[in-house]
């Protein structure tokens, strides 16, 4: 196997199957209770996922000695080596106790002078060495045969001890130093949610304001202001409908804005002065389709799609935060009897159902279309609140806070039109809302580049992990020790081992 490359002296190229025996596993009926719940341990692919232990005990399912003699099922002794071969390939554990696996795994029970923690390691570095001789159409499989060929670097015995000794110790330090990346990548979440919330409490422009408070509108103003324009827009809806003189609909007065209780004020947290909370009635634009959630039942129906024309919106664009992705279209007479659906530039959408409270604010060059009916859209009075103002905090931590609890379904999280109409929301002027964006996107953005460094440094930890394998299976991560057995000599002694009867694991009543 000279092919394979240059070995360390009193090392040896060999296979799989020359280390031991090479086991496949089986499954009992399904159909039959009896072959099931017993004291034989038995464990499949699944029950490694997002296993992290070296060795492994049980899985979610035993057998019983009827169910193993039944099936095609063998027993192993504890310190075999499983590596899974379908679904996916290549996780890797070793039992700790008499186990059998299903015919995801093929296993090795390492002969005398085989450390199988050694196997293990190696193992784990040869996943894409297994993926390459896999084969199969609807998912990749190694089989019993190439699994039994896989090549593998054979030390001497005591060297595998010590490869494994420093791989350990490597991993360990490594380890350390990856939890230490995932916490401070932690603590970047809660420092962005802490900033959010003193941004919407008013203390990341504490100082700005206080320079600037002659020149600021305040909530109470700005909602006398909004009241004003409530009624203007009134008085001239009004005077255009007498002076048109036809027999429409008389318009009617806009309902006063209702404040929140003391009750739920004393709920929230306290607000700098010249701020205050308000209903999203108070911010929503003018007119009786400021506010909406999409079409309900069957008036968005697949078969009225077209290939081109005005856009469905739906959660895709939202959780993606892109107005443009996605393909789906209804035609110019579905447009205008779904108008009431129908989205602006600078519209905010929000996400109802699973991925709830995910926010997409339009741009002023959106596609024109509708809503689906997992979004609601909100037209914001854009002289009183800033869309992304609206965004930043209705995806703060503190607004999911409050809508939690309500929004938890049986099967999914849902979030609806009155929710969102029940929440308290900050205003302040025109200008702070600026200059806290100014300021959040700045600070957010230092974070974003911190948590991208630790992002890369968690790759290069993984990478890293690679290399440290690497070097162990070419002979490079610890000396060669003089007048050790080389691993010709070992492999000789396993092969007459063999030729002198060495049977083929046996079915057992108890794996235990």
């Amino acid at each position: 196997m000279t092919e394979l490359g240059e070995l360390p002296e009193g090392w040896a190229w060999t296979t799989v199957a020359e280390l031991g025996k090479v086991v496949s596993g089986g499954t009992p009926s399904t159909k039959e209770a009896s072959y099931w719940g017993g004291d034989i341990a038995w464990i499949s692919p699944s029950d490694l996922t997002g296993y992290t232990d070296k060795f492994i005990a049980r899985g979610a399912k035993s057998i019983t000695a009827s169910g193993l003699q039944s099936s095609s099922a063998t027993a192993m002794p504890a310190g075999s080596v499983h590596f899974s071969s379908r679904a996916p390939i290549g996780y890797t554990v070793i039992s700790s106790r008499g186990m059998t696996t299903n015919q995801g795994f093929k296993s090795l029970v390492p002969a005398d002078g085989v450390f199988n923690e050694y196997i293990y390691y190696y193992f784990k570095s040869a996943k894409q060495l297994a993926e390459s001789v896999a084969t199969g159409t609807t998912f990749k499989e190694i089989s019993g045969s190439a699994f039994s060929k896989m090549p593998l670097p054979l030390p001497p015995t005591a060297e595998q001890h010590r490869i494994v000794a420093k791989i350990e110790e490597l991993f360990s330090e490594l380890d350390q130093g990856v939890a230490s990346l995932k916490t401070a990548r932690e603590q970047l979440k809660v420092y962005r949610q802490s900033l959010l919330k003193n941004a919407f409490e008013g203390k990341l422009t504490a100082a700005w304001r206080a320079a600037h408070r002659d020149q600021l509108e305040t909530a109470a103003a700005l909602q006398q202001r909004i009241a004003h324009e409530r009624e203007a827009r009134y008085q001239q809806q009004l005077a255009d409908w007498q002076a048109a003189g036809q027999p429409a609909p008389k318009p009617k007065p806009p309902k006063p804005l209702p404040p929140l209780t003391a009750e739920k004020l004393a709920e929230l947290p306290e607000l700098p002065e010249g701020w205050g909370w308000v209903r999203l009635e108070t911010i929503q634009a003018f007119g009786k389709h400021a506010v909406k959630a999409g079409p309900f039942g069957s008036a968005l129906k697949k078969e009225f799609y077209v290939s081109d024309g005005f856009k469905i919106y739906g959660q895709e664009q939202v959780i993606r935060g892109d107005h443009a992705y996605g393909d789906y279209f209804i035609s110019e007479s579905k447009y205008a009897d779904l108008s009431s659906c129908a989205v602006r530039p600078f519209d905010v959408l929000i996400s109802l159902v699973g991925t709830i409270g995910k926010v997409l604010v339009l741009p002023e060059l959106a596609r024109p279309g509708i809503i689906n009916p997992r979004l609601v859209k909100i037209s914001l009075n854009l002289a009183a609140y800033e869309p992304a103002f609206f965004k930043a905090y209705f995806e703060s931590g503190f607004l999911r806070s409050l809508y939690a609890t309500e929004s938890q379904g049986t099967t999914m999280d849902i979030l609806n039109l009155g929710m969102i109409q029940g929440l308290p929301y900050p205003l302040c002027s025109l200008d702070e809302q600026r200059e806290i964006l100014s300021v959040l996107d700045a600070k957010l953005s230092e974070a974003d580049q911190l948590d991208q460094t630790l992002a890369t440094a968690l790759q290069q930890a993984d990478a890293l992990r690679q290399s440290i394998l690497k070097k162990a299976f070419h002979g490079q991560l610890v000396k060669q020790a003089k007048n050790e057995e080389p691993a010709t000599a070992l492999l000789e002694g396993i092969r007459a081992e063999k030729s002198n009867g060495m049977k083929k694991p046996a079915k057992q009543r108890n794996a235990g």
